[in-house]
């Protein structure tokens, strides 16, 4: 990696270091920080409040071999998932894509290994209204609240895109509310009338059309095609000193990518079932009967230089960074995934 990433990472560092000492020691003691065993084959994570994450799947379906994951609690967004994973009280995180590059422009010490989730005609990030609404096009969004997991992910730049490409100012985009509310409850918020438009991906969106009584106004896959959106990320100096581990993690994930595209519909969401009501965190396994894909482009997850610099271009034009400095071969590597170069897993 250049000089300029290398002193922009330690600094990084040093501000963790900081932070870290003004957390809870239960928090702080993270390997990435300094403590705790040199290697491991533990993974710490966190999930998300009624869905399996591919991970959880890959490890039911015996593909992480030696891999343990542990579970320490749900997280609320991509972006906080990846910056516990950058101050090191968990092992590995799941984000956008443009959530983890803007962390890494700023030093963040990470890299992509795997993709986990994308856009295809099966799994996309729609902008729902009511069936009855006036809002038809990017202008009838002025003024307008536009509900969506979380600030700064994949649904607010897809919004932004949306919204630039289309011809709106500044100043309108501006006026374009966006709002963060939890998944589990975008439907209901949209229905109530508390939000305007609902970003809807997922089991949610697919839960909700069924339903009835809204409609699509947009979805990124009308200008983005098909596309891996989102990569899970270790620190790098936990990947220096756990290679092995890191190598069986993508590669057990990869495997199930796979495995999923190749099982029936009805067994993959039976398996996503089981794991859930077995995993005894209280969910409800409904909403996983709407599952249809995992949107993920490249075979076994595997990534490309698009998936990043369509973000850190964007980034940089709506000024969230000053400019791009880090290269794409920096931010992700396909090295520790099975299906790379016309490879396969055993």
């Amino acid at each position: 990696m250049g000089i300029t990433r290398s002193t922009t990472r330690r600094r990084f560092l040093s501000t963790l270091a900081v932070s870290a000492a003004a957390l809870p020691a239960a928090a702080s003691c993270g390997r990435a920080l300094g403590g705790g065993p040199k290697r491991t084959s533990t993974l710490r994570y966190q999930g998300w409040t009624g869905q399996v994450l591919l991970p959880e799947l890959a490890q039911d379906l015996g593909y992480l071999g030696e891999v343990e994951l542990k579970w320490i609690g749900n997280t609320i967004s991509g972006p906080q998932d990846v910056q516990t994973t950058a101050t090191g009280q968990i092992e590995f995180g799941g984000a956008f894509n443009g959530a983890s590059v803007k962390l890494q422009e700023s030093g963040a010490p990470l890299t992509s290994v795997i993709g986990y989730y994308g856009t295809d005609l099966k799994n996309y990030n729609g902008f729902f209204v009511p069936a009855d609404s006036p809002i038809r096009g990017p202008r009838d969004l002025i003024g307008k609240k536009i509900g969506m997991n979380t600030l700064g992910g994949h649904a607010q730049a897809v919004l932004d895109l949306y919204l630039r490409r289309n011809g709106l100012s500044r100043d309108d985009v501006r006026k374009v509310e966006a709002l963060a509310v939890p998944p589990v409850s975008l439907e209901q918020s949209l229905r109530q009338g508390q939000i305007d438009v609902a970003a809807l991906s997922g089991i949610f969106q697919d839960k909700a059309i069924a339903a009835g009584g809204i409609r699509r106004v947009f979805r990124d896959y009308d200008f983005l095609g098909a596309f891996t959106a989102g990569s899970y990320v270790f620190r790098d100096d936990f990947i220096e000193r756990n290679p092995g581990t890191v190598r069986a993690f993508t590669a057990g994930v990869a495997k199930a990518i796979e495995w999923s595209r190749a099982t029936p519909r009805e067994e993959v969401i039976a398996r996503q079932a089981k794991i859930l009501t077995a995993r005894g965190r209280n969910e409800n396994a409904d909403a996983l009967r709407y599952w249809k894909s995992w949107g993920v482009a490249g075979k076994g997850g595997l990534m490309t230089d698009r998936e990043f610099t369509t973000w850190s271009r964007w980034l940089e034009d709506v000024g969230q960074i000053h400019e791009v400095k880090v290269e794409p071969k920096e931010l992700y590597s396909n090295e520790f995934n099975p299906y790379a170069n016309g490879g396969s897993p055993r």
